[in-house]
This record gives C-alpha cells, sequence and structure tokens, in this order.
C-alpha cells in the first residue's frame, strides 16, 4: 500500500510549505496552515478527459512570425454592461472569474446571461444549488431559453463526462469552491482543490475554445476565497460590488488580458433580475427640494465612461482632543493631502475641526479629477453656504494649490451639459485647443483655489 503524502498549505495565499508553520513567510498571516493530502494517480493532474495527452504529440517551439493567427470575433451577450467590462464581449476559450459578497448576484447574473443567450448551448454547473432551485429562479426572470442546460453535480471527472455528451458553447460553474477532483484527496474548497479544478478547467478551456465563467467566493477582507493563484490562472477577473440592502450593483474587474481594467457597468436589481443602468449619472445624483451646504458634484471618468457623481462633506468642530478625518467611497490619504492644501495655500483653519467625505450611491472612486468637487464641497461646509445646483467641478489640485487639468475634459463636459447644469469649472490649462461655443454650457476656467472661492462665495 502506498504512503499516504500530505504537505502544509497556507490558506490565504496558497504557499506549498513541507512541515506546519506559524507564520507564513510568503503573506505574513498566523496560523493559517493546514494539513491537506496531495497523492493521486500518475499522470492525471490537470487532465480534464481521459487519454488527453500523448507524450508523442508533444509541442515543440516555433517561431513568432511562422504561428498562424486569425482573429477570433467575440461572443456579444446582449447585456451593454457586461460586454464593456469584459472588453466587447466574450472571448473564445477564456477563463473567466467573478467574486462578489454573499447575496449580491452572481448567481443571478451568470444565470440571466445563460438565458439571454438563446441562440447559444450553454451548459449551468451548479454545486450549490439543485435543479429545482435554479428552476424558481429562472422563473422570476422575462428570458427564455431552450440551449441553457443545467447540472447539479461537484464531481470534475462526472462533469467532463457530460461535457463531452453534450458539448456546450459556453459552461458556468458555480462556484469553484464547491468543485473536487478525485485524483485530490483533500475536501472541496481546499487550496489543492481549487488549484486542481481551476487546472482542468483551464486545459480544457484552451483545449476546446470554449468559454468557461467561473463564479467565487470572497473572504471577509474582500479578496477572493482561495489561493492568489487562482487570480493568476485566469484571463479575467471581475468583482461584483454593492450593498446588498440597496438595489444597485456595480461590475468592475481588476484583470483583463482581452480589454481594459478600467470599465464599470452598473446594474440595478429587482424582482425578476439585474437590469442594466444606461445612464448612471441620474442614479448617482440626489434629487433634492432644498439647496444643501457641503454638496458638490464633480464629473469623473470610470474607464470609457463619463459620470457624474456627488460628493457630499461634513465639517463641524472637534468634540475631543483629535480631529476625525473619515472618508467613505475615496481615498482617506488623498484626503487628507486635500486638507493640508486647503490649510495651507487657501487660508482655511481645518486643524480642530472634524472632516467627513463621502461618495453617494456607494462608489469607490480615485479619479483625481474630483480633487476640485471634493474642495468645493469642504469649503462649502466649513462656510456654511450652499454651492449653486447648477454646478459642477472637474480638476486636479496640485501641492501649490493650483487647479490641473484632467484627461478627456470634452466627455466631462458633454455628460454635464446633457444632464442639464449651467457652469462648469475646470482648469483654465484644461481650455487649451477647445472651443466652448460647440457646448450647451457655460465653461468658466481657473488658475487656483482663490479663484474657485471667489466665484462661488464672493
Amino acid at each position: 500500500m502506498a504512503k499516504i503524502k500530505t504537505a502544509y498549505f497556507c490558506q490565504n495565499c496558497g504557499v506549498e510549505s513541507a512541515k506546519w508553520v506559524g507564520k507564513c513567510p510568503s503573506c505574513g498571516e498566523w496560523n493559517t496552515y493546514m494539513e491537506e493530502v496531495v497523492q493521486k494517480e500518475d499522470g492525471q493532474r490537470g487532465a480534464w478527459k481521459s487519454g488527453n495527452s500523448d507524450p508523442k504529440k508533444a509541442n515543440k517551439p516555433k517561431k513568432l512570425k511562422e504561428i498562424n493567427y486569425e482573429e477570433q470575433s467575440r461572443l456579444v451577450t446582449g447585456d451593454e454592461e457586461l460586454d464593456r467590462v469584459l472588453g466587447g464581449g466574450i472571448v473564445p476559450g477564456s477563463l473567466v472569474l467573478i467574486g462578489g459578497e454573499p447575496g449580491i448576484g452572481k448567481s443571478t447574473l451568470m444565470l440571466q446571461i445563460a438565458l439571454m443567450l438563446a441562440q447559444t448551448k450553454i451548459l449551468y454547473v451548479s454545486g450549490e444549488e439543485s435543479e429545482n432551485q435554479i428552476k424558481m429562479r429562472s422563473e422570476r426572470m422575462k428570458y427564455q431559453s431552450d440551449q441553457c442546460y443545467v447540472l447539479s453535480e461537484t464531481n470534475t471527472q462526472q462533469i467532463f463526462q457530460q461535457i463531452e455528451l453534450l458539448k456546450p458553447e459556453l459552461l458556468v460553474i458555480d462556484s469553484i469552491q464547491t468543485l473536487h477532483s478525485q485524483y485530490v484527496a483533500s475536501a472541496a474548497g481546499s487550496v489543492s482543490q481549487v488549484r486542481e479544478c481551476t487546472a482542468e478547467l483551464m486545459k480544457f478551456a484552451k483545449q476546446t475554445g470554449t468559454p468557461v465563467f467561473l463564479i467565487g467566493h470572497i473572504t471577509k477582507d474582500g479578496s477572493i476565497a482561495g489561493p492568489k493563484i487562482l487570480e493568476h490562472m485566469v484571463d479575467t477577473v471581475l468583482q461584483f460590488e454593492g450593498d446588498r440592502h440597496l438595489s444597485y450593483r456595480i461590475l468592475r474587474t481588476s484583470k483583463n488580458r482581452f480589454g481594459s481594467t478600467n470599465e464599470l457597468g452598473i446594474y440595478e436589481m429587482h424582482a425578476d433580475g439585474l437590469k442594466a443602468v444606461n445612464n448612471p449619472s441620474e442614479i448617482l445624483l440626489t434629487q433634492r427640494e432644498e439647496q444643501l451646504n457641503g454638496v458638490a458634484i464633480g464629473a469623473m471618468l470610470e474607464g470609457n465612461r463619463p459620470l457624474l457623481i456627488e460628493i457630499q462633506s461634513l465639517v463641524s468642530p472637534a468634540t475631543y482632543g483629535t480631529p476625525q478625518r473619515s472618508s467613505t467611497g475615496h481615498d482617506a490619504k488623498r484626503l487628507n493631502m486635500l486638507l493640508a492644501v486647503l490649510e495651507k495655500r487657501g487660508g482655511m483653519r481645518l486643524g480642530q475641526q472634524d472632516v467627513f467625505l463621502n461618495v453617494a450611491g456607494g462608489l469607490r472612486v480615485d479619479d483625481p479629477g474630483l480633487d476640485l468637487s471634493v474642495c468645493a464641497s469642504i469649503i462649502s461646509s466649513h462656510e456654511d453656504s450652499p454651492i449653486d445646483p447648477g454646478t459642477c467641478f472637474a480638476g486636479e489640485i496640485g501641492l501649490g494649490g493650483e487647479i490641473r487639468a484632467v484627461n478627456r475634459i470634452e466627455s466631462r463636459i458633454a455628460e454635464a451639459a446633457k444632464m442639464g447644469f449651467k457652469r462648469i469649472i475646470l482648469s483654465k490649462y484644461a481650455i487649451k485647443g477647445l472651443d466652448p461655443r460647440k457646448f450647451a454650457i457655460e465653461i468658466l476656467p481657473v488658475g487656483k483655489l482663490e479663484e474657485m472661492y471667489r466665484h462661488l462665495f464672493l
């Protein structure tokens, strides 16, 4: 009888060790090593079906110029938000990982896409739900498809047997943490199993040209559960975000081998599924019956999409000894930098003031073009004077208090004009080569914070 071979794996990053250690030398986490059985049959590792590796047909190196390349057309899903985030559609043979919090709508989105592609043969494999549960969820959606097949199975070898019989054009796995391979003796969801099952699915996708979607769980800090190598193995990593108590969901990508990583998709959750939001600026701007101080509208970019978002600030005297600096949806370090610029260059006394900053709508933003709107919002709250609701901002703040130009200013101006704003304040260096007459909005160029202050409050 062969001796059982075991090893220790870090459950946080997936690093293997021959013995147990308290602190992981790779990620620095404590008490994350667990013992797993790693012995399995020879020659079967990473095989998605029996007999698929023939040593006589080994790959040989080729010159790059001798490789014949034919551009393959992408599979367009009909969901504009998903197609935009993926870079124009689903690439044949791609491996896509989508993660998000429990209940955020990952399974709903994937089932909805499977039903929308009515002319594509799709196999939806679920290791978490029964076939009846999936049928109940599909009944709430308005889409119908005769080409969507459902399989409730967790054994990868059984799944590949059904794949060989069905030959689907797209495969959805819900979720990768529930699958297990018979060639690995550890439990489902362990580092070894996740890595092995992903390797088998990756070989299947690359050898057959079938796109595969993997749904993944996340940890308490928001990262995708399992070894970090899981994100390195796949072609695209999508993150489904949002507060499950609110109706809006945000789909963004952190890795994409076939497109940009800056695109953003916005959905609204309804009883009959997820609906794409074609004009997100409308939902990100609060409809107010009266003017409030501390509110400013900023024009930002997410990938190629211009958005108008509402920045809210609250500045009040510090009740305790140390003033609080808190931001939601905005980089806290950048907020501290802008507060220092306002105090040093703008002459404002904020050292003994609590400052709270919030980006309305649940977005997380990192566009430097929002600096001007953040400063305007803080000044408005500090002066207890509201900003004209027909004014928006687009500009970056330098350490010298100067207002710097931002990229694609024409798209920001056009979005502000479309949303009915009367005036946009931006850097005077951004109007070079710009014809203000072609925009139905007043363009007000400024060079420093003092100029913006005079236009707003004097």
